[in-house]
């Protein structure tokens, strides 16, 4: 008989803890590949606590267990998760260490998954523990998936080839620069774990995780341009083993252990951040020296060629089409008070399914009406669920995969009848200036994400507010919506990537907003192309920004006495722009719409 409650599945867990003479288990939301998105037999959280947030982990003991949740999921976590059975943390301020310390009895065995954190983790938390004589203790097989009767298994889809046409560079090619780096810093082979990193350095992609067109996969990567590939046998088509060529040898997944214990005498490294502690501890204990550097596939991966840079612009324009032809529909349907949120995202991604070419939404639609607006992270199910409420703001965050590129956009509307308040429109307003300074940023080469983070929050410091999230993150080729190591954020409290200098090449999302807690949201988001700038006298090198997505942007909640002469101009340009690239692709109705929507302001 399956377990239905929550409370049945912790006793099974604390069960199997006993078996195993474990005092506790640190359950995260993470795979063997760190990823952002996990598959559904990684969703060990959820299964255990009903949590269905992105971020998080747990902590069980015999008689206590907790919670821990970063702030986005501060209200989430509450409605999801029984308090009677997890104390609710918060994080950063509650950290898994200091509670396994408060918590746990002196020389406690606390077990940890080493395939599912960080060895930097397992340092920290393991010296927090030190502190009561507890130890963090590697189990070999997750506990949780010794009760959980009908985890799913992992995907078996076939990876599929990404092609030269769309990845505009050879993996052979790609595979020499990592092989050159490789003999310059004197290693003999990286681990590339992080799936993004597979999937750009062999050009290939798959359907193994929601959202994120990856194969389960590792590579050995060596010094001399060769490199093996360990995947499940049932995801190797023939289109693969010849696209790959004689250069990668494949072999079966299981083999990657072993793999790694074998490589005896050779210097290798790994990524501190995607490489999970398993792997430093196999290659270790099998006599490699270990490095702990960025993986090399990042920055390269980060920096778009010439056919990347392409199929962005062209995968937007197509995008741009799709979600003009939702705002018309919302704008028309919405008033009515009869349109749910999840009836919202549905009209939307059958929008971008009519384009033909869509292979999956590149994460789960924000489709977040009056309130809810105001949580940036919000994801609406079936008992979130809300109409849209006439009069009210509703933000939208979406985002499609397409072989040519991945979108990522954020349109904040007003559903009438009647007017938004002034105070939306001066909030609107401020955050459409902070958008349009990151849009016409000019900086000398060497500048960081964290250096312009300011340019856009200003004219939100001048009324006294702010928001919580960054204001941009990087945006993979038909790969990860989030990618690193580029940010735009504020550069304190040691936030990844915003020390990152941005090269030509690089796409971020520019991203202000505004979030009245109770009441209401705004965040205005379209991606840019990092890009030289020539500028006549100038002294050493500049960049600036090339906007990639064209959508209207709401009229009705801009107040045009805000706005500078400057910044109108900027408005008339870029909608005159988005009408030319969309007014070809849309007809009827729907180009009436788009006309009066890029009407000069």
């Amino acid at each position: 008989m399956l377990m239905q409650t929550h409370e049945a599945r912790l006793d099974a867990l604390r069960q199997e803890l006993k078996r195993r003479e474990l005092d506790g288990f640190v359950i995260p939301i993470s795979d063997e590949h760190m990823s952002e998105y996990v598959g559904a037999y990684a969703q060990r959280l959820h299964w255990l606590t009903g949590f269905g947030g992105s971020a998080g982990s747990a902590v069980v003991l015999q008689d206590a267990a907790a919670i821990f949740v970063d702030g986005r999921y501060t209200v989430q976590v509450r409605d999801q998760v029984d308090g009677k059975l997890f104390e609710y943390r918060s994080v950063p301020k509650d950290t898994i260490g200091g509670w396994i310390a408060a918590h746990a009895a002196q020389g406690a065995r606390i077990g940890y998954d080493p395939w599912l954190h960080s060895r930097g983790w397992v340092q920290t938390v393991s010296k927090a523990a030190a502190r009561i004589g507890a130890e963090l203790v590697p189990v070999t097989g997750n506990p949780i998936d010794a009760v959980w009767q009908d985890q799913p298994e992992p995907s078996p889809a076939a990876a599929m080839v990404q092609t030269d046409e769309f990845a505009g560079r050879s993996s052979a090619d790609k595979r020499a620069e990592i092989a050159d780096w490789l003999k310059a810093e004197g290693h003999d082979a990286a681990v590339i774990s992080a799936l993004d990193s597979v999937a750009w350095l062999l050009n290939i992609r798959g359907s193994d995780v929601d959202h994120t067109p990856v194969a389960l996969s590792y590579v050995i990567a060596h010094a001399d341009g060769t490199a093996e590939l360990f995947i499940a046998p049932e995801k190797v088509t023939p289109e693969l083993t010849k696209h790959l060529g004689n250069a990668v040898t494949v072999r079966e997944r299981s083999a990657f252990p072993a793999a790694l214990s074998a490589m005896k005498g050779k210097k290798v490294t790994v990524d501190p951040n995607y490489g999970v502690a398993a792997i430093a501890q196999a290659l270790e204990a099998g006599g490699a020296t270990v490095s702990f550097e960025r993986d090399p596939t990042i920055l390269p991966r980060a920096i778009k060629n010439p056919v990347e840079q392409q199929g962005h612009r062209d995968a937007q324009a197509r995008d741009g089409a799709a979600v003009s032809r939702f705002l018309r529909w919302i704008e028309e349907t919405a008033p009515s008070g009869e349109i749910d949120e999840l009836a919202a995202a549905a009209k939307l991604k059958q929008c971008r399914e009519a384009l033909g070419n869509l292979k999956d939404l590149s994460f789960d639609t924000i489709s977040a009406a009056g309130s809810h607006a105001a949580l940036p992270h919000y994801k609406v199910d079936e008992d979130s669920n809300i109409p849209i409420p006439p009069s009210s703001i509703y933000l939208v965050d979406s985002g499609g995969q397409y072989p040519a590129g991945t979108t990522d956009i954020t349109r904040t509307v007003w559903v009438g009848p009647g007017e938004p308040s002034a105070e939306m429109k001066d909030r609107f307003t401020r955050v459409l200036k902070g958008h349009i300074q990151i849009d016409r940023a000019v900086f000398p080469q060497g500048t960081t994400g964290g250096q312009l983070d300011a340019f856009a929050r200003q004219f939100l410091w001048e009324a006294g507010v702010d928001y919580a999230h960054g204001t941009g993150h990087g945006v993979g080729s038909f790969l990860s919506v989030h990618e690193g190591p580029q940010r735009i954020a504020k550069p304190s409290g040691g936030q990844a990537g915003t020390e990152q200098e941005l090269f030509a090449g690089m796409i971020l999302s520019n991203e202000p907003g505004y979030y009245k807690q109770g009441h209401f949201g705004i965040r205005i988001e379209n991606l840019v192309l990092v890009e030289p700038r020539e500028i006549k006298g100038a002294e050493g090198n500049f960049l600036g920004f090339e906007c990639l997505t064209f959508v209207p942007i709401d009229r009705t909640l801009v107040d045009k006495s805000l706005l500078t002469e400057a910044e109108i101009a900027w408005w008339n340009s870029y909608h005159a722009k988005v009408f030319a690239i969309l007014g070809p692709q849309l007809e009827g109705d729907d180009l009436a719409w788009l006309e009066r929507h890029c009407a000069p302001l």
